[in-house]
């Protein structure tokens, strides 16, 4: 008897995990097929952000509807902030947004379409299967019917697996000690989450769970009164994924995790010592009939009720929230330094491609503007010398090469993840091209820079006329790589027409530098020792000018970094 119990339990015990392994199954597929499907329409939803945080709540509800998970949308505004494309605020109203975005996974779980679970299933498999090597939008169009579809089957798993729980008097006494117990569900439903790591999939079991029949046969085993404790409970779990993400990154990004924890934590704390006038405020606006048949639509407005009228209360209240999480985090003296390498790379978001693919441009473009500073110091330190000048353009050197790294990394990264649609994939293909052409300037100009130290080193004195040459062909390679790097921004080819030009205009001077320096020789003005790094130095520039005049015959119309936030679209 004691066996046939324990082999009872175990297939319960299976059947509930079996069931919530499906419905994670499901809603990681349905996930990744609609954001997919979605594309650039990610980044127009983004673009509502303003500095009204009404439309930052607006954004972040749009953009977790879609992706349906508030912690990737959390994660994602962390990545932001801490890549410096959102401020504290803005992140705190997208997260507030993000809250009520993620009680539409409830809602739609409360409908009851068991009957047509394996029809939809069916319908999502024939979409993706006939469409897999013909339309992209419409085979992740498939993919997420599918997911839809064995989420539901997950669901229908916990459910069928329950419903024996309902006649188990431990099961009804447990129940009962957490219906009794408004802190035992808080805790249970925190556990829960960062156990699981979905407040969705807690919430889908709490909605089981709750429908299942107490010895009446009409009431829930749980009743909505005790389940409420625990979906707030919930609520404070799903925080756990936000702080996990902050973890090595910049103090701004910490806070706005600490902003997502304090925003549920408190609410969920003051709404769970107002259950009663809550819970009447949910049945209000809930179907009636037997309890069993509408508890899991109650959870669900319950879900939403909470976090609207919790984002209602901080709305007007996020200069608060600003100034709580920054006495919870203040700033550190040893933070404010500069670190080399990346500064708006963010891994967290490698699995969102259309944000992710705004960091890489931005990344970019932080990259051009390196390379500009470096070339910069060169010309200092090759027409001023001195150690400082040297010091400035060694460590402009490894800015330079540190932001390459990432960002190659990142793109490679971006590969792997699997996550991209096919206009992604060639995009990031593209940017791949991009950097490495900035890659090859960056080499000839560390050339350049070496030819620089040679000639501090061995205290060179050129002389007038030469120092005029090689200032010239300074001027000539900084209009070429200006117009290179505006080709790469705006895709514009008007702006490089006259690169052929210019090529030509270095490629002379170099002709006449040559001819100048055997005649300076001849004339006692420069030394012969002077004729190898004089060389070097018009040669790493003419090859600078060669891989400028690259980009612009390689970077076609939509070849450039079209994800470049623009600044009217309030993203930077």
């Amino acid at each position: 008897m004691k066996k046939d119990e324990r082999g009872v339990k175990m297939t319960t015990l299976f059947g509930l995990f079996g069931g919530l392994a499906l419905f994670l199954y499901g809603m990681d597929m349905m996930s990744d097929g609609l954001q997919k499907a979605a594309g650039e329409r990610m980044r127009y939803i983004l673009g509502l952000l303003t500095k009204n945080p009404i439309m930052g709540v607006l954004a972040g509800a749009l953009v977790t509807a879609v992706i349906q998970s508030s912690s990737a949308t959390t994660v994602m505004a962390i990545g932001f902030v801490s890549a410096g494309l959102m401020t504290l605020p803005q992140a705190i109203s997208i997260i507030l947004g993000a809250n009520i975005g993620t009680t539409m996974t409830a809602q739609i779980i409360a409908f009851d379409i068991g009957d047509y679970v394996y029809p939809i299933i069916f319908i999502g498999f024939l979409i993706a299967f006939i469409t897999k090597n013909k339309s992209e939008f419409t085979y992740n169009l498939g993919n997420t019917i599918l997911g839809f579809g064995i989420l539901f089957i997950g669901i229908e798993t916990m459910s069928s697996t329950m419903k024996p729980l309902a006649n188990s008097q431990i099961f009804l006494d447990m129940m009962g000690a957490v219906a009794d117990n408004k802190i035992l569900g808080l805790l249970l439903g925190t556990v829960m989450t960062v156990v699981v790591q979905s407040s969705s999939a807690v919430i889908a079991v709490l909605q089981n769970f709750a429908a299942q029949a107490g010895p009446d046969g009409v009431s829930s085993v749980i009743g909505l009164q005790g389940a409420i404790p625990i979906l707030f409970g919930s609520n404070i779990g799903t925080t756990i994924t936000a702080i996990l993400a902050c973890l090595g990154q910049t103090r701004e990004a910490k806070r706005t995790a600490a902003a997502h924890t304090v925003f549920n934590l408190t609410g969920s704390i003051l709404f769970v010592f107002a259950i009663g006038p809550f819970t009447k405020l949910v049945e209000m606006i809930s179907p009636t009939g037997n309890e069993v048949d509408v508890i899991a639509r109650q959870i669900a407005n319950a879900h939403t009720a909470f976090n609207i009228v919790n984002t209602i209360v901080w709305i007007p209240l996020i200069w608060l929230m600003v100034k709580i999480v920054m006495w919870i985090l203040p700033e550190k003296e040893s933070e404010r330094e500069e670190e080399i390498g990346s500064k708006f790379l963010d891994v967290h978001v490698m699995n969102q491609p259309v944000f992710a693919l705004n960091l890489v441009s931005k990344e970019i473009a932080n990259y051009t503007d390196h390379i500009k500073l470096f070339f910069d110091d060169i010309k200092a330190a090759l027409l001023e010398g001195g150690y400082d000048n040297m010091k400035k353009a060694d460590k402009s050197a490894k800015y330079v090469f540190s932001i390459y790294d990432d960002i190659h990394n990142y793109l490679m990264g971006l590969f792997a993840s699997g996550t991209m649609n096919e206009e992604q994939s060639a995009h990031t293909m593209e940017l791949t091209y991009i950097v490495e052409d900035l890659e090859r300037i960056s080499k000839c100009m560390k050339e350049l820079f070496e030819s620089a130290r040679e000639k501090d080193e061995k205290d060179f004195v050129f002389s007038k006329k030469a120092m005029e040459e090689i200032r010239e062909s300074f001027d000539v390679i900084t209009v070429m790589y200006d117009s290179a790097v505006n080709l790469i921004m705006t895709g514009d080819k008007s702006a490089v027409a006259d690169m052929e030009q210019n090529m030509k205009r270095i490629a002379k001077l170099e002709k006449n530098v040559r001819k100048n320096h055997k005649k300076r020789i001849k004339e006692g003005k420069c030394k012969p020792e002077f004729t190898n790094i004089f060389a070097s130095i018009f040669h790493s520039m003419e090859r600078i000018g060669e891989h400028c005049n690259d980009i612009t015959e390689e970077v076609s119309e939509d070849m450039y970094l079209k994800y470049l936030p623009e600044e009217h679209e309030a993203l930077i």
